[in-house]
Parts: structure tokens; C-alpha cells; sequence
């Protein structure tokens, strides 16, 4: 029986079809792999003899993959992403409680379970490097696919095949509505979104989960969309849009505490609102199938931890 294919293909030969279906040129592929141009010929006439099929067409315009050349180009990065992940967690074993996590998270997500979590592990594991990344959903979730997360605390927007991520925990996110401490309405109780729909608003732009779940909150109540908004998604801008006019911003309830928590830095405070806004729930995600270091599963661990202790599990 003769050998499987898998098993001639080494990682440096997925390397380099990698790198030449990128750029189009053997020249500027071997370069990226520090190669001589002659090694990186030599070793893709090796590829394509292992393969027994050509990997590339030779054209007036570069290198074109054939239908081989684009699958063994796929996969490629899924395997080399694998090694890499083997060599960060062997190192972290090594050193002992060491290495590096990257984690991608919503605002309320990475303000409330996030920061708890960094916080414990560091407690244990001082020269752990951490990475956290916030943005929309949709970006978290193709940061995972594309590696550069070992989890994330997110939604599934449509589009993505659930089946290919596992889903754990259910976090409903509350929005509170903040102000300057100067606001007409700063210290006004049971307020009605009908009171706020004449004042400018600071939000994210339409169709952000934050957004949708405050209009939402108009449309149940039959109360007109207000028509003054600017739409940012920088938290600085917003706050100094707060600060300097009556506007009205909705957050996350984990990044409103943490603004308001005292007064004197940002003059912000949370109106009383009658009516409850809440966001869809978000989850912790990961790719399933994917192997995480061990550093990355310890704060996978903490994050849970947080989950169970504030219930919705």
C-alpha cells in the first residue's frame, strides 16, 4: 500500500503554496519564507511530484493554483495555525503557566467578564500575555474562523453554520441611558421613552445590537424613532459628545457602571428609566474542533466562572 499523501506533504511544503498562491509570484514567496528563489523551485518540483498533479499554472501574470494548488493553499492555513498553537502551548507548559491568549469580546462582554477573568488569571500567572479585542459581532466571529481569537464572547449573526461553533452560557446584556450630570433630566425618576425623543442621541450605527434593542424599545411603547442622532462607535466620542451637549447615549449596564461609578471623572449619570432594554443574549464561542492552549482554556475556565457566579449559565 503506498504512503498517504498527508504524510509526504510537510509543513513547509503547505507553507510555501500558501505564500505563492498570496502573491502570485515564486519570487516574492520565497522571499516572505527567507528562501533562495532556485530552493523555493526546487521544493515546489517536489510538491508537484508528491502530488503527482501540477499545483500551479505558469502564467504572463504570475502563478495561478490549480484546483489542487487552491485546496492544499485552504487548508494550509488551518494546519499551519495548528502547529503554531502546539508551539504556544508546549512553551507556556515549559514556562510554566506562560504563553499568550487572544480573546475577542462585545463592550458589556469584555467590561464585565473579560476584565474579571484577566484579572484572576494574571493573579496566578503573571507573564501570561493577553490580548482582547472589541467589536461587533460579525467581526469577533471571523476573527475566530480566521484564528486570530482563541474564543470570543459574541453572537452568531446570521449566515454563520452554527454547527461549526461550540456555544456556551447565555448573557442578556441591560442598556442603560446616559447623560452629562447636567441634563434636564439627570434627576428625573420613571422616565417614558416618549420624554427623550426630542434630544439628540450618540448611538452606534443601525443595526448594532445596542441600537436595535433601544428602537425596539420606542417601537413596543408607539414612540417615535428620534430623528437627532449621530452615529459613532468610539466610546470617547460619545463621552465627549455627553459632555458637552444634553444628548443621550445608550450602553452596555457593565460599561455604564463603570463610567458612572464616580462623578467627578466624566460627569456622567444613568437615567431612570420605566421601561427595561435589554440586548439579545451573547455567548461564550469557540471554533469547534479547534485545539486551545492550555493559558487560553484557563481563562476560558475564569470567564465561565464568572458566568455560573452571576447565574444564566
Amino acid at each position: 500500500m503506498s504512503e498517504p499523501l498527508g504524510a509526504r506533504l510537510l509543513p513547509k511544503h503547505f507553507s510555501l503554496v500558501r505564500e505563492i498562491a498570496e502573491k502570485g509570484q515564486l519570487s516574492l514567496a520565497a522571499s516572505a519564507l527567507a528562501l533562495t528563489q532556485p530552493a523555493a523551485s526546487r521544493m515546489l518540483a517536489e510538491i508537484e511530484r508528491l502530488v503527482g498533479v501540477p499545483v500551479f499554472h505558469r502564467t504572463p501574470k504570475g502563478m495561478e493554483p490549480t484546483e489542487v494548488g487552491h485546496a492544499i493553499a485552504r487548508r494550509a492555513q488551518t494546519l499551519l495555525e495548528e502547529i503554531r498553537e502546539a508551539a504556544r502551548e508546549i512553551e507556556a507548559i515549559r514556562r510554566g503557566h506562560a504563553g499568550t491568549v487572544r480573546v475577542g469580546a462585545v463592550t458589556g462582554g469584555a467590561v464585565g467578564y473579560v476584565v474579571p477573568a484577566m484579572q484572576a488569571l494574571k493573579e496566578e500567572a503573571e507573564a501570561v500575555d493577553i490580548h482582547v479585542d472589541v467589536a461587533p459581532s460579525d467581526q469577533l466571529v471571523n476573527g475566530l474562523i480566521a484564528g486570530h481569537h482563541d474564543f470570543i464572547l459574541g453572537r452568531l449573526p446570521s449566515g454563520f453554520d452554527v454547527r461549526h461553533f461550540d456555544v456556551i452560557g447565555l448573557r442578556i446584556e441591560e442598556v442603560k441611558l446616559l447623560v452629562h450630570h447636567t441634563h434636564p433630566f439627570a434627576d428625573t425618576a420613571d422616565l417614558s421613552v416618549f420624554d427623550l425623543v426630542h434630544f439628540p442621541w450618540v448611538m452606534q450605527a443601525p443595526g448594532a445590537p445596542v441600537r436595535r434593542a433601544v428602537e425596539n424599545v420606542f417601537i413596543a411603547n408607539g414612540a417615535p424613532i428620534p430623528p437627532n442622532i449621530i452615529n459613532t462607535t468610539s466610546l470617547l466620542v460619545m463621552i465627549a459628545l455627553l459632555s458637552s451637549s444634553n444628548a443621550i447615549a445608550p450602553m452596555s449596564r457593565e460599561v455604564s457602571d463603570l463610567l458612572c461609578h464616580d462623578a467627578r471623572i466624566a460627569g456622567l449619570k444613568t437615567l431612570d428609566m420605566r421601561q427595561l432594554i435589554e440586548v439579545e443574549p451573547y455567548h461564550l464561542i469557540t471554533l469547534k474542533g479547534k485545539r486551545m492552549s492550555t493559558i487560553a482554556l484557563r481563562l476560558k475556565d475564569f470567564v465561565l466562572t464568572e458566568f455560573r457566579e452571576r447565574g444564566r449559565m
